[in-house]
């Protein structure tokens, strides 16, 4: 009988304690519950405000100063009589241009084919070149963009206006609109212009490059007036 009666009261302080520890623990459970949604609730506004000042910042990052366009005033430059060049009279061609610094004879032309390329400035300078090949004569040099510097602008305008001059001597008068459409953006392939055929005269991605075609040149060697019409 007490054997009975004790078992009974163990037990059912057994189911006392087990319920009171449930309790406690679902009470605990609901607690931390509670406190994580109050930490998330409080960092999600400073959480959208670090991203919006990122964005700010990426936005800001993104912008990058516009230097002036770089203009050439080439009406100014066609003032001077100018002897005509033969397109093979390559040694008169290349004194227009100066002093070559450097010489690579194992350079190739405009379709890959064996040239020698003769560089008239110091090779951390804005270049100028002449490619020379048995087929084509390529004038090339530095296209400056509005983010560079003064004197680099100032070289490139110089450039332009020595194969200006040039291209009046192989072309005549109309050289010096085929340079100045170059200048503008315009691109011209295949076309037979004072003479001379032109495989593709272009200035874009800090390049300008003007390739004549040797073997299908007509130049007459006759003084050409710059100004006449």
């Amino acid at each position: 009988m007490w054997n009975n009666t004790l078992q009974t009261f163990v037990i059912g302080i057994t189911m006392v304690a087990g319920i009171s520890l449930s309790a406690c623990d679902g009470s605990k459970q609901d607690t931390v519950e509670e406190v994580a949604s109050e930490i998330s609730s409080e960092q999600a506004p400073k959480k959208e405000s670090v991203q919006s000042s990122n964005s700010d910042a990426d936005l800001d990052g993104a912008t990058v100063e516009q230097g002036l366009p770089v203009k050439y005033d080439v009406s100014s430059w066609g003032e001077d009589s100018v002897e005509a060049l033969n397109i093979n009279d390559f040694d008169k061609i290349k004194s227009t241009f100066g002093k070559a610094l450097s010489t690579d004879e194992n350079s190739l032309d405009y379709a890959s084919n064996p040239a020698t390329k003769y560089r008239f400035m110091d090779t951390d300078a804005p270049y100028l070149d002449l490619i020379d090949s048995k087929k084509y004569l390529e004038l090339g040099w530095y296209y400056a963009n509005p983010s560079d510097t003064d004197k680099e602008k100032d070289l490139s305008r110089g450039h332009a206006k020595k194969v200006y001059e040039l291209a009046q001597q192989l072309m005549g008068e109309e050289g010096g609109k085929v340079l100045s459409d170059m200048l503008s953006g315009q691109i011209i392939k295949n076309k037979t212009i004072g003479g001379q055929k032109i495989e593709l005269a272009k200035c874009e991605f800090y390049s300008c490059m003007l390739v004549l075609n040797k073997s299908k040149s007509e130049a007459a060697v006759v003084e050409i007036d710059a100004n006449s019409q």
